[in-house]
């Protein structure tokens, strides 16, 4: 016989979009000047948007106590104790993310684009933000994205599509930057994002294989990607700019995807 799918948890996705999209929405009122009255919240933007990023964390817990009982959540907690990634889930997303991301950011400079200057004040600072990328700067969203439901997305519509759908979906989580005062997001044409977060998607999808899924590796990973972009700034905030940077950037990192997707199925055939 053959085995039963498990009952998919659409709930993940009500709890995940609604937690986040209703704690970004007065900025974005804001933005839309419908809400002028509430510009004091902007300076605030930051605390808001780390708050409205452990969208796909809650609909994990949510779905966790919900649908596993109590003990799930505590039990799902104390897995990410568990470090032992092996060499490629921890050396590899360095090399790959960090290499992706220096290209796209010094390549332009050989017909003539000028340099982007690092956005953070000092190299020395890259650890201690890493370290925050990785726990409250997007790290965070891999305790509901890849930790949880990218199973049941790949147990219902395989590893390619699964993960293919899980990106789009996360691009669209995104969608209330694009509307918000001084975010980065303002400046990045959103199907390039999409192209970045599909990229990602199969990308982490394999740092989650390859570190015998254990959730932690994909906090990791995800907070490199993140910390690099400042370090390597590859976004002209400029309305209109032409941005070649970004899209050499989101055409590595889909290019990347779909390399390491197909390792992914040749290993496990």
């Amino acid at each position: 016989m053959m085995k039963e799918q498990r009952k998919f948890p659409y709930k993940f996705f009500v709890v995940t979009f609604a937690w986040s999209w209703l704690i970004w929405l007065p900025l974005v009122l804001i933005g839309a000047d419908t809400f002028p009255q509430g510009k004091s919240l902007l300076a605030l933007s930051v605390p808001i948007s780390i708050l409205a990023a452990f969208g796909p964390a809650v609909g994990a817990f949510y779905c966790l106590r919900t649908l596993e009982g109590k003990d799930a959540i505590r039990q799902y907690l104390r897995g990410l104790l568990d470090f032992r990634f092996g060499w490629r889930a921890w050396i590899i997303p360095v090399f790959v993310l960090g290499g992706s991301a220096w290209l796209a950011w010094i390549l332009p400079e050989l017909w003539g684009e000028p340099r982007l200057e690092m956005l953070l004040p000092s190299g020395w600072v890259f650890l201690p933000y890493l370290l925050i990328m990785i726990f409250l700067g997007g790290g965070q969203e891999e305790l509901g994205w890849r930790g949880y439901i990218l199973d049941p997305l790949e147990e219902h519509l395989g590893a390619w599509w699964g993960n293919l759908v899980l990106g789009v979906v996360w691009a669209f989580w995104h969608l209330p930057l694009f509307f918000i005062p001084g975010t980065s997001q303002t400046f990045m044409p959103f199907a390039g994002f999409m192209l970045l977060t599909i990229g990602y998607s199969w990308f982490f999808a394999w740092v989650r294989q390859a570190s015998g899924k254990r959730t932690l590796a994909g906090l990791v990973a995800h907070g490199w990607a993140n910390a690099f972009i400042p370090l390597f700034p590859t976004v002209v905030m400029v309305e209109g700019a032409a941005q070649p940077r970004y899209w050499i950037w989101v055409s590595l990192t889909f290019l990347i995807g779909l390399v390491t997707m197909a390792i992914r199925s040749r290993e496990t055939k």
